[in-house]
């Protein structure tokens, strides 16, 4: 398994996204190499794990790469944030990174990309190797899911100076893009046929930007999972792709008992935005089923499913450990909303952020 995470840079100051990737990226250009990438805008970067085997291999490299780009983002003037949305909306619109493919995504889709509040910043999961027909089965297989794994990892009620009234708004944003969204349940044949349509139809530049929640990776041979906000505690991280590889250990060892379960993509759709809008901790929408049931429950029966696969790895005691201490915590967005209550500041808000992005390196909180 591996993890990209996608964080904001704020100026210290200001606490706005500010356009300072490439010389962040600069920087780290001689200790990280190409696990530290620019993202879509010059206020994000991105840090990559290699692949690893063990949950604490996962846990060494997350937080090594987080302290590495937290230095650097510090002597550039800015904090390293984990939220999926800025909770402070940048002074000036935030320039597209200046690459080519960048380039045209920005001409193609002119009413996305504004600048402001169209930058998200998430957690993507990698499993593999795979090749690309067992990566497209267990896409297909673990649907049902990922609306549980999403509640778990809401972190964006702020966007741009404003409470969304979202646990997650960053999947709401992010929507806007074509394709973004739950995968169709298709076999290798049809794959092909519906990625070759999106691209020669112009719906969308490349198949890289088929945003799918789950997909075949079309850059290495891993199934990747994109429906997680970015966090900022580092064990909601670790918990994602532990959850992720117990369930996909699991449905490869049924892969002969039959196949994949038929969910709509439109309760699918629906499922994800209750995730979006109520988290962990509200009403969640069974895609198996159809029902409304406490977010909890779908939580639960997501433990249940990966348990097999959870128990053959040995990270089974450390999922349960994981999960419930972020059930006693709560997930980021209400940890989020529970500083704006304690202090009134959104300084206040993106400040504890970075202390958790990045926990070793010693700041003084300048909203105060």
């Amino acid at each position: 398994m591996g993890v990209e995470e996608e964080f904001f840079l704020a100026d210290v100051r200001t606490r706005a996204p500010v356009p300072r990737a490439p010389q962040v990226l600069g920087a780290l250009a001689a200790e990280l190499g190409d696990q530290a990438q620019a993202e879509f805008y010059t206020s994000q970067l991105e840090v990559c794990t290699r692949p690893v085997r063990t949950g604490t291999e996962l846990r060494e490299q997350l937080a090594a790469l987080r302290s590495t780009a937290g230095r650097a983002a510090g002597e550039a003037g800015c904090l390293l944030v984990g939220t999926g949305t800025a909770v402070v909306p940048p002074e000036d619109p935030v320039p597209v990174t200046d690459c080519p493919r960048y380039r045209r995504m920005a001409g193609a889709y002119r009413a996305v990309v504004d600048g402001r509040l169209g930058a998200v910043c998430g957690c993507h999961v990698h499993i593999g190797t795979l090749d690309h027909a067992r990566a497209l089965d267990l896409a297909n297989r673990v649907r049902p899911y990922l609306p549980a794994l999403q509640a778990l990892a809401v972190n964006s009620p702020f966007a741009g100076g404003l409470e969304s009234g979202f646990a997650g708004w960053r999947s709401v944003e992010f929507g806007r893009w074509p394709t973004a969204g739950p995968a169709p349940l298709l076999d290798p044949a049809g794959y092909e046929t519906t990625a070759d349509a999106l691209v020669n139809s112009g719906v969308i530049l490349d198949r890289g930007m088929i945003y799918w929640f789950a997909r075949p990776s079309e850059h290495v041979p891993t199934l990747e999972i994109r429906i997680a906000d970015v966090s900022a505690d580092l064990d909601t991280t670790v918990l994602l792709a532990l959850l992720i590889r117990g369930l996909c250990t699991t449905m490869t060892a049924e892969a002969d008992a039959g196949p994949a379960p038929e969910v709509p993509v439109a309760r699918l759709r629906a499922a994800h935005r209750f995730a979006a809008r109520y988290g962990h901790h509200g009403e969640g929408l069974d895609p198996l089923t159809g029902d409304t049931v406490p977010a909890h429950a779908l939580t639960t029966a997501l433990l249940r499913r990966a348990e097999p696969g959870l128990a053959a790895t040995g990270d089974l005691a450390e999922a349960e450990s994981l999960l419930g201490d972020l059930c006693r915590r709560g997930t980021g967005a209400e940890r989020q909303r529970a500083v704006y209550r304690r202090t009134g500041s959104l300084h206040a808000v993106v400040d504890d952020l970075a202390a958790a992005t990045t926990p070793d390196l010693r700041r003084e909180p300048a909203w105060r």
